[in-house]
């Protein structure tokens, strides 16, 4: 459940980057803190993925801090924490934790600060509820519905065994969650240190996905939803394979062009805080729709999912890359097939072929 390849390794993407303005000339270390908006801390936290960091930030709460988004479940990111809240946040208590999605990095130390601080944890309903239940998979054998998809994307028995022996993992990056939680949804508005911070709801990178925006002082915290150099992951997972969620996220992105301006001040989950957001909205969207056409092209002839890599990234996909780059190929496809572009037939091996309509 990682973030997208980078821009550069998706076809055709690199050359059509915007020009985005990144007003910060440094970056904080773990355990410090730049104030880049009146009352709004920008912290970096250590992952252990090649996506090496994320952002979270400190909202200033009164006599407190509202933190959204916490990093995983990791001894790097607790003793960044520990640093972070005896220095720049000044020893003072985390008064709520607000999650963007339910990705280990977002919401993998939850549980430890809501219960650190006794407060509350605030998600929306999907995100909270879809990762207990991806939580509850640790220990659990490898679904045969699992397996039976990723034969069908045109996997080898070799890779089957790997995705085997890897199921389950996503637990493994996030402290025991809260019991109970505090739901928010799309238009909420959050009163935080007496000032406004809109809900803003978007799907496709994950099911529920809430960004908040302050209008006061045109400020967005994106989570994954808009990230300035990476591509955020749109994948199709066993549990639902006939989902749409690109035209999901394409949706989403028209939607924060309509309800964000252009010049607000982006702070996103990886990557520094720019502005220019219509710009990186229309290059994503840009981007995709390229890539469908693409894909269009290339399935003159019946190919699996495993085959249209090459219409999709520009590098080569290796086995630590594969499910993430067959979980957006499927996208793709069957964005595609949802706008009667291509069709699909299940061989007696239990394969999908893919060819164009």
């Amino acid at each position: 459940m990682r973030d997208g390849l980078p821009d550069e390794a998706h076809a055709d993407a690199a050359p059509r980057r915007p020009s985005l303005i990144y007003p910060f000339d440094r970056r904080p270390e773990p355990g410090e803190a730049i104030e880049v908006a009146d009352g709004v801390l920008w912290l970096r936290l250590p992952l252990p993925f090649a996506l090496d960091h994320i952002n979270v930030w400190a909202l200033r709460d009164g006599e407190g801090w509202t933190v959204v988004d916490t990093g995983v479940a990791s001894s790097a990111c607790k003793d960044a924490w520990r640093d972070a809240l005896s220095g720049p946040l000044q020893g003072r208590p985390v008064t709520r934790v607000i999650c963007t999605h339910m990705h280990p990095d977002h919401v993998g130390l939850a549980g430890w600060l809501v219960r650190k601080f006794d407060c509350r944890l605030w998600m929306t309903r999907l995100e909270y509820m879809i990762c207990r239940v991806l939580v509850a998979d640790t220990g659990r054998e490898a679904p045969e519905e699992g397996v039976r998809f990723y034969r069908a994307c045109g996997w080898s028995a070799e890779q089957l065994e790997g995705y085997r022996a890897r199921f389950g993992g996503f637990g493994k990056g996030v402290h025991p969650l809260p019991d109970g939680y505090r739901r928010i949804e799309d238009g909420d508005s959050i009163q935080i240190d007496g000032r406004a911070w809109r809900v803003v709801v978007g799907d496709g990178h994950s099911p529920e996905h809430a960004c908040l925006w302050r209008a006061e002082d045109g400020v967005l915290i994106s989570g994954d939803q808009v990230l300035p150099k990476i591509s955020s992951n749109v994948s199709v997972w066993p549990t639902e394979p006939e989902a749409d969620p690109l035209s999901d996220w394409l949706a989403s992105l028209a939607k924060l062009k309509r309800e964000i301006p252009a010049d607000a001040l982006v702070l996103p989950s990886h990557g520094d805080p720019f502005r220019g957001l219509h710009d990186r909205l229309d290059a994503l969207t840009r981007g995709h729709e390229r890539s469908l056409e693409r894909l269009q092209r290339m399935l003159k002839e019946p190919k699996r999912a495993t085959d249209v890599f090459g219409a999709l990234f520009a590098r080569a996909i290796g086995d630590d890359m594969l499910g993430m780059a067959t979980g957006e190929s499927v996208a793709h496809l069957n964005c595609l097939e949802r706008r009667g572009r291509v069709v699909r037939e299940l061989d007696d091996n239990g394969v999908l072929w893919w060819r164009a309509a």
